[in-house]
């Protein structure tokens, strides 16, 4: 019997309690509604940007003036390397981007030369300035900070993700620019998470400052919206299947 008031006293507390919370309603909205998005199996989300689908190089220009363009084989955009001395010719967006969801696939060469960075480097440069790194890391040591999935010189990602020289990979990234001040001064530093072949391998990672081969990154005021850069590393690294999509956050 005394259990049972126990059981009883406790339930109305919890009623009582209940009965003091406010309506569930006060804690609902209704506004904004986020726009649809329709993204199909395999397919390019409804509002996505597509940089390349194989057919042409309508997006992309040489990053010099004198520079030639890549080509097209087997539906891949293919870096035809620039032979030493003479300057890498880097490709481009013609159009510029600021904070975004890119997705872009690439295959380093299956033909293995070389060892450490000589391997299928390559790099996807945001804004033309923030490298997430492309290389052939499967079973070839060199620096962390500058395997596949690293922030180049500056974060080296969570685990190696990468697969046999010659496979197609992925990067998915969510880049969101550094912000200036009207002064100059930074505001916020640029920001990247990162999935290598489904794998996350950046996560909201702090970016230093812009990629620096030598010496420490150091923030600079730029535009808000930069074109993204590909790597020409003299190797003949191929792309597929890249689209962006620009992203308007709070």
């Amino acid at each position: 019997m005394k259990k049972l008031s126990l059981i009883l006293a406790l339930l109305s507390v919890r009623l009582f309690a209940a009965d003091e919370l406010p309506a569930p309603e006060l804690t609902e909205y209704y506004t904004p509604v986020p726009p649809v998005v329709a993204s199909p199996p395999g397919a390019v989300p409804s509002d996505a940007i597509v940089l390349f689908d194989g057919t042409n190089l309508d997006a992309w220009e040489p990053a010099r003036a004198d520079g030639h363009p890549w080509k097209i084989e087997d539906g891949a955009m293919v870096v035809i390397p620039t032979p030493a001395p003479a300057k890498p010719c880097d490709q481009q967006t013609k159009r510029a981007f600021g904070d975004i969801q890119l997705h872009i696939e690439f295959r380093t060469p299956a033909k293995v030369e070389g060892k450490g960075q000589g391997r299928g480097n390559s790099g996807v440069y945001f804004m033309g300035l923030y490298e997430i790194q492309i290389l052939d890391s499967w079973e070839n040591p060199t620096y962390v900070n500058g395997q596949a999935a690293s922030i180049y010189k500056q974060t080296p990602p969570l685990v190696n993700a990468s697969r046999p020289p010659g496979e197609w990979q992925s990067y998915d990234v969510v880049f969101i620019a550094p912000r200036f001040a009207a002064d100059g001064t930074l505001s916020s530093p640029a920001r990247m998470t990162a999935f290598h072949n489904g794998v996350l391998v950046q996560h909201d990672t702090v970016l230093t400052g812009p990629t620096e081969y030598r010496g420490q990154p150091k923030y600079k005021a730029h535009a808000a919206k930069l074109p993204i850069l590909l790597q020409d590393h003299r190797n003949p690294t191929a792309f597929r299947n890249i689209w962006v999509r620009e992203l308007a956050l709070p």
